[in-house]
């Protein structure tokens, strides 16, 4: 089962989250990750041979940034043969605010997979960081249900951001999709 984490990373925070998404994706036996920066050149067909693809990027100005922005509409002669139908797609984003307008990024996403004809998975955590016992370092601690969301403080370097309770959210997310991938992929049967 080869899961494709394919991403953008301006300035290596959202690199660090794809490897920890990759991580958590080498976690489901018979699962191996295959890392595509879209910002350098790729191979479509290897990508399109992938039984899943997470997808994620930073969120700038509210929504994805402009590589992975091209790379969803490079992607049109793919969508008008249905390439990727009922491939199974998640997605993760990061910012340096704590909100940031990640939300929007994740539906980018998600509207991109649909129109794909791909199925999202969420993120499947309840959210952390919320009640007065609460921790920064809990699982999901931006409560995000439609993908895996993370907070890198703009003045620190990718070797010090995001957060490892982000890191691991971004894991989860990972073995998450390779579960369900191994569960609905027709090869299980």
């Amino acid at each position: 089962m080869q899961i494709a984490v394919v991403f953008h990373s301006g300035y290596g925070h959202t690199a660090k989250l794809a490897e920890a998404v990759a991580q958590g994706v080498r976690q489901s036996p018979g699962s191996k990750a295959l890392l595509i920066d879209v910002g350098q050149p790729f191979d479509w067909e290897q990508l399109s041979a992938s039984d899943a693809m997470i997808f994620g990027c930073p969120t700038y100005m509210g929504g994805p940034s402009s590589v992975f922005k091209k790379f969803m509409e490079d992607s049109s002669s793919r969508w008008m043969k249905q390439e990727w139908a009922d491939k199974i797609a998640a997605g993760f984003t990061n910012s340096a605010s704590q909100s940031g307008d990640k939300l929007n990024t994740l539906v980018s996403m998600a509207v991109f997979a649909a129109q794909h004809s791909m199925i999202w998975v969420s993120l499947g955590l309840l959210p952390g960081n919320n009640a007065s016992k609460a921790s920064p370092n809990d699982l999901n601690r931006l409560g995000s249900f439609l993908g895996a969301m993370a907070q890198s403080n703009a003045d620190q370097p990718a070797e010090l951001a995001p957060p490892e309770a982000d890191l691991l959210t971004a894991s989860k997310l990972g073995l998450r999709v390779a579960t369900i991938a191994q569960r609905l992929s027709p090869k299980a049967a």
